[in-house]
């Protein structure tokens, strides 16, 4: 049962510089209690949908999620949802008609002409065309449109894995994204009369189309920490996006202490700061140490004290999943994060049902390390802590970040 804020606190600040901002100011928000179930959004189009065999989506992710939380007993039934799938109409809110048409048109002849596919970026080796290339993106759209609804005519929290692909553009593909779900979930907020919205982006990869979407919006705030030199190589430190966003960029190796630093000096601060009325978390799951698409070091503890400490920040709380390609890896996060989000113990190696090790012994990965997992992969859901030094690098962006 998730508690929190039961009513939208006016905004202490809307500017771009926070200068005073601390994690005092979220008790401006806690004027009075609201209890409601969180809600988990999936769908089974998941379980049987790929990008094909040798991309680094071939792998079970929502469906791994859900499985491994019902196998915990996280998951009974009037808290899980299936996710409605978006229409042109709704994803034309943000992205251009002749794309969503050429989305449409791929899905039904598995082909495109050359001259869409160059003009929307579809067909090529990083976004293919695939059985479901619409109908699974629109259904990851869908449910994050449906969560955007529910949160606003009820304050709690809404889960939906299958979300956070926020590298899409409004007239082509792009990141293995084939919409913004979350860039859509922010119009139907602001839609619906929400004026702050804060949204976090955890992903190992900067959250290149939310930043641009909302560039000179004041109404939302968005926070990158993502891995620098990578992939889409943007989101440097100076990067503010006309003002409301900030930008840390983390060298190879990041590991949960500076996890820890970053948590308490930058992004609860600045949220906090912000008084959202909502806050939007995307939480992919590649910034982990055994992830094969970042040279990260984190452990999934690191990430659900994200999740931990941004819950309480806003009355209404929406988590989305994001990248993550070891099977192993992202399906055990975004299980832990579920069970975060509904106070629930993490078990410890030793306690790990039969159930939920069958889950993770039933995977299977193509990578050579798919071949011979780690113990730990089929067995716990918690990762060992991944501590170490924090350097003066990151402490020196930081200050930067902060800067007014």
């Amino acid at each position: 049962m998730q508690c929190g804020p039961a009513n939208d606190a006016p905004p202490s600040r809307l500017t771009a510089a926070f200068p005073d901002a601390t994690s005092a100011s979220m008790s401006a928000t806690m004027s009075g209690p609201m209890c409601v179930s969180p809600l988990f959004l999936g769908s089974e189009i998941y379980r049987h949908s790929s990008y094909g065999p040798k991309h680094p989506l071939a792998i079970p992710r929502v469906s791994t999620a859900i499985d491994l939380c019902r196998a915990m007993g996280w998951l009974p039934q009037d808290q899980y949802a299936d996710s409605p799938v978006a229409s042109a109409d709704d994803l034309a809110r943000y992205h251009d008609a002749a794309y969503i048409e050429a989305l449409q048109h791929a899905e039904r002849d598995q082909q495109i002409d050359a001259e869409r596919r160059a003009r929307h970026n579809i067909g090529g080796v990083e976004n293919p065309i695939f059985a479901e290339i619409f109908s699974r993106p629109a259904t990851a759209a869908g449910a994050s449109l449906l969560a955007a609804d529910r949160l606003v005519a009820t304050p709690g929290v809404v889960f939906s894995p299958a979300g956070g692909t926020h590298h899409g553009r409004p007239d082509r593909a792009s990141g293995f994204c084939y919409v913004n779900d979350p860039v859509l979930a922010i119009l139907r907020f602001l839609d619906r009369g929400i004026e702050r919205i804060a949204y976090v982006d955890v992903d190992a990869h900067h959250g290149d189309g939310v930043q641009d979407a909302f560039s000179n919006d004041d109404r939302v705030l968005t926070l990158s920490v993502h891995e620098e030199k990578r992939w889409p190589f943007t989101g440097t430190v100076d990067d503010r996006a006309g003002g409301l966003a900030r930008n840390l960029p983390l060298p190879r190796g990041f590991n949960d202490d500076e996890m820890a630093l970053v948590l308490d000096v930058m992004l609860v601060p600045l949220v906090s700061g912000f008084d959202p009325q909502v806050v939007v978390l995307q939480c992919g799951a590649d910034a982990l140490e055994d992830d094969p698409l970042s040279r990260l070091s984190l452990s999934n503890n690191a990430l659900w004290n994200v999740v931990r400490a941004l819950r309480p920040l806003a009355p209404r709380f929406m988590v989305l999943g994001g990248g993550g390609y070891n099977p192993w890896t992202v399906g055990r996060c975004w299980a832990g994060i579920w069970a975060i989000l509904n106070d629930i113990p993490v078990p410890g190696p030793q306690e790990t049902p039969a159930a939920a090790a069958a889950v993770l012994s039933g995977l299977s990965w193509s990578r050579s390390r798919g071949r011979d997992p780690e113990r730990a992969w089929l067995s716990t859901i918690a990762d060992r802590p991944r501590p170490g030094p924090i350097r003066e690098t990151i402490r020196d962006r930081l200050g930067i970040v902060m800067k007014p």
